[in-house]
């Protein structure tokens, strides 16, 4: 089981990873393509359609949550009515809110946020188009979940990491050949409309006897029941994730807005891509508490923790002391002098908001989402509050304080509801034997790393130098103090299995 975990935790990590790096890297080249004002305005459409999906109930969750649980007692029948239901579900969501978008999209462009008039009918135009693509991405996003509930994140990674890295590449030459902001998103429609076809085709190699069966009552009362409270988790988290975009654009414009929107995306990802090592642990829970496996589970959340913190804080350390640099050397001074302090703040509130990453999903697999539900709405009416006045009174640095004070008081809260009570571990023992042998040496390293910027100014050789001995040194403290013994052991093992295979042949 542990290796097994293992190998879908990294094959998750590489489906989102790879895309990540290769979207942050052509980030330049888009904005280029398409100016600052068009990009600001490419940034508004994603995050209204993004706001959109706070219709979604969330029937994802808990067909993640019963197909694993069906699957480990090899019950296809109700695999079947699951995945028919879901399916029906997100197609009515997905028609409702495509047609909401078409509708209100003059409005929105004309009337509630701040674009330019002679963007505004492309703008318009290219919104009614990401109608259609709220449509598709709504199956789109069920059938993802599919192969990760039946634990074969290989399959849905490798597709992911197919079109995660296709569509960054070919919005780049969309834009190299003269097109624009419509055209960009006519390909996203098409490339996600092709992306569900090919899911399709492994859904039905998966499970080969799939066929349309009608749910029961009683299959779709626990799946509505259980998703019920995760959709008050989503709907918090996607409101709280687009909403500070729609303020900004409301009340500072869409250059700010792309400023922003740079800034923290790079954080949003980069710090992001951890919760896909975690993700794996929604069904493994759920089929650990199924067979009553509840102290293996434990173990294996105090170790997952104990890594997911360290790597966290580490790529913590090189965004946010380096913020200025990466900024300045991946796209502009204008971009690094205007998202310095973004980029630094919201890569420490993403670091916070990881912590409850493996928590939310060990409670949820243990069958009590109204935890996680009703703390993730506490969370964004408070986040939202406070991203509202710091942005009405400081502008885009004022969002960045406000998402990082909701993070801290909210977090803290979450923790200690959780622990001891849904989620099988005391706080005291997660700070003991995660929490502290993860963070101490590398909040060490992350001021001597500042020290060292502030009083090196050098060039970019200087930096990079600067950047390998920070990140030597977080590797150095992680070997040593971080891993544990036994996984050190269990590595060399494997190492020396491999050089003693490789000297035979």
């Amino acid at each position: 089981m542990n290796l097994s975990l293992l190998r879908n935790a990294v094959s998750n990590l590489l489906g989102a990873a790879i895309p990540a790096l290769v979207a942050l890297g052509t980030v330049p080249l888009v904005v280029k393509g398409l100016g600052d004002a068009s990009y600001g305005v490419y940034s508004l459409v994603t995050a209204i359609v993004g706001y959109f999906a706070v219709i979604d109930i969330n029937v994802t969750a808990g067909s993640v949550k019963y197909i694993a649980e069906f699957n480990a007692h090899k019950d296809r029948e109700r695999i079947n009515e699951t995945v028919c239901f879901g399916l029906s579900v997100y197609s009515l969501l997905g028609l409702v809110g495509g047609l909401g978008i078409y509708v209100g999209a003059h409005l929105l462009v004309t009337r509630v946020f701040s674009v330019p008039p002679a963007l505004e009918a492309e703008a318009v135009a290219t919104l009614k188009l990401a109608a259609l693509g709220f449509f598709i991405g709504q199956l789109q996003s069920y059938l993802q979940s599919i192969p990760q509930s039946l634990m074969r994140y290989d399959i849905a990674s490798r597709i992911e990491m197919l079109f995660g890295t296709g569509v960054p590449l070919l919005t780049v030459g969309v834009l190299m050949l003269g097109y624009g902001l419509f055209e960009v998103i006519l390909l996203r429609v098409v490339t996600s409309t092709i992306h569900c076809c090919v899911l399709a085709f492994w859904i039905r190699r998966l499970l080969p006897g799939l066929a349309w069966r009608r749910p029961t009552a009683a299959l779709r009362r626990e799946l509505l029941g259980f998703s019920a409270y995760s959709f008050l988790s989503r709907f918090a988290t996607l409101s709280y994730a687009y909403a500070d975009k729609l303020i900004i654009g409301a009340l500072v414009g869409v250059t700010g807005l792309a400023y922003f929107t740079v800034a923290s995306t790079l954080a949003n990802r980069i710090l992001g891509l951890t919760y896909r090592l975690s993700g794996v642990f929604f069904p493994a829970a759920s089929a650990l508490a199924a067979r009553g496996e509840l102290e293996r589970l434990n173990r294996l959340y105090l170790k997952a923790s104990r890594y997911v913190v360290f790597i966290n804080a580490s790529v913590l350390v090189l965004v946010a002391v380096f913020s200025y640099q990466i900024l300045y050397y991946w796209m502009d001074p204008q971009f690094a002098r205007a998202g310095q302090v973004v980029l630094a703040v919201m890569a420490l509130s993403q670091f916070i908001d990881s912590l409850t990453s493996l928590p939310s999903l060990v409670n949820d697999g243990m069958g009590h989402p109204r935890y996680s539900g009703l703390f993730a709405l506490a969370r964004a009416g408070f986040g939202l509050l406070v991203v509202w006045l710091g942005v009405a009174g400081w502008g885009i640095d004022g969002a960045a304080w406000g998402h990082l004070i909701a993070s801290v008081l909210l977090t803290c809260a979450f923790l200690v509801a959780v622990h001891g009570r849904t989620v099988p571990t005391r706080l005291g023992e997660l700070a003991r034997k995660a929490y502290l042998p993860s963070s101490l040496g590398v909040a060490l390293v992350a001021l001597a790393a500042h020290a060292a910027n502030r009083a090196f100014d050098g060039g970019p050789v200087d930096l990079a130098l600067l950047v390998l001995l920070t990140g030597g040194l977080l590797l150095a403290y992680g070997s040593l103090f971080v891993i544990e013994k036994s996984d050190k052991d269990l590595a060399w093992t494997r190492v020396k299995g491999l050089l003693s295979v490789r000297k035979t042949v």
